[in-house]
């Protein structure tokens, strides 16, 4: 059995092995003995992680439909395979988050201004091709049906 401060040791020297200790004191209900500080900071990275996930597949969505629809000389099938790889993976972290589809919202702007410099970066070309303001719906983005018209 670990004591509290050996867990907080623990955690600076083997962060796989804390996990597997404070799991167990969980389990067996040794409360008295987790390792609190780490733990709550873990779990608000969590949350953190989600929702920073969840913004980079935003991101990937936005930068290839402003790709596909701006582009159309360049137009390749991996960026329809990206967006929809990338809509598959919200659609995941929706279904076990439900609460973060509120999120969304939220980043959308902030993810679109990102997608739109990375698009003009990897493309090489001059930002003022793609609109300053989101030229999708939050529906859009998500379909998995939906590639702007040509």
């Amino acid at each position: 059995m670990v004591t509290q401060i050996n867990t907080k040791t623990l955690y600076e020297q083997d962060f796989n092995l804390w996990l597997e200790e404070t799991v167990n004191l969980l389990k067996t209900r040794q409360l008295d003995q987790i390792d609190y500080d780490n733990l709550i900071e873990e779990v608000e990275d969590l949350s953190k992680n989600q929702k920073d996930n969840l913004e980079i597949h935003l991101e990937n969505i936005l930068r290839n439909l402003l790709r596909w629809k701006y582009l159309i000389p360049e137009r390749v099938n991996d960026w329809k395979v990206e967006i929809l790889r990338n809509r598959i993976d919200i659609k995941r972290i929706i279904r076990d988050s439900p609460s973060l589809e509120q999120y969304i919202d939220s980043v959308l702007d902030e993810c679109y201004k990102t997608a739109r410099l990375l698009a003009a970066t990897q493309m090489g070309v001059d930002i003022e091709i793609f609109p300053v303001e989101l030229p999708f719906t939050k529906e859009q983005i998500v379909n998995p049906d939906y590639l702007p018209e040509d």
